[in-house]
């Protein structure tokens, strides 16, 4: 058994936000540990993880600490580096998809917009991560990235970004004051914007595919 913290604690830019994200590598069921606490993974997943060069193994490669191990080894390091990310292209037309949707849902309806703008602040946020470890190789594992990626950051105010973190935060802890009317107008008002970018990274992916 191996036990790991990963995420904002380790990279330090934890705030009132932020939860402490742990991983923990078994042999089988081990009731020990709470799925609603831990990322569980078997020790077969997580070397199937390295070898697809998938962006969580670059994350855990790059960001994560060893909190207990049973054996007094250290598994993760013991991996060496993760391969290559070869999904690129297919991530970011995933997520670019699921941004669509959200926006879809908010155009068309009066839905649960806490719900559909926590979805933007996802696909943002892992388009940008996939974009910037497929393409930039300086992966950007934050909360944070869209805004974390130079001349190819997100057009996305400050203040619009902490709207759709709230809601990110509202809909899977429920914590916090709900938005107000205006706020979400404003994070409305930005996603066309949101929109050319995204494509805009899409493309870059499959230019650079093609090329490699």
């Amino acid at each position: 058994m191996h036990v790991y913290a990963f995420g904002s604690i380790c990279r330090g830019d934890i705030n009132v936000d932020s939860d402490i994200d742990l991983l923990a590598i078994v042999d089988g069921h081990d009731a020990r540990f709470n799925p609603d606490v831990f990322s569980i993974y078997s020790y077969g997943r997580i070397k199937e993880l390295w070898d697809e060069g998938n962006p969580f193994a670059w994350h855990l490669a790059l960001e994560s600490h060893l909190v207990y191990t049973a054996d007094q080894t250290d598994y993760l390091r013991s991996l060496g580096k993760p391969n290559k990310y070869q999904n690129c292209v297919c991530d970011c037309e995933k997520f670019y998809n699921l941004f669509r949707q959200a926006y879809q849902s908010l155009t068309g309806s009066e839905g649960n917009r806490t719900f559909e703008l926590s979805m933007v602040l996802l696909s943002v946020r892992n388009i940008a991560t996939c974009y910037s470890l497929g393409v930039l190789s300086q992966p950007k594992f934050s909360r944070r990235s869209a805004l974390q990626l130079d001349v190819n950051s997100a057009p996305i105010s400050e203040d619009v970004y902490k709207i759709l973190e709230r809601a990110r935060v509202l809909s899977t802890r429920g914590f916090g004051a709900n938005l107000a009317r205006q706020e979400i107008i404003s994070a409305l008002q930005a996603l066309p914007q949101i929109d050319i970018w995204m494509v805009g990274l899409l493309g870059e992916t499959k230019t650079y595919e093609r090329i490699q």
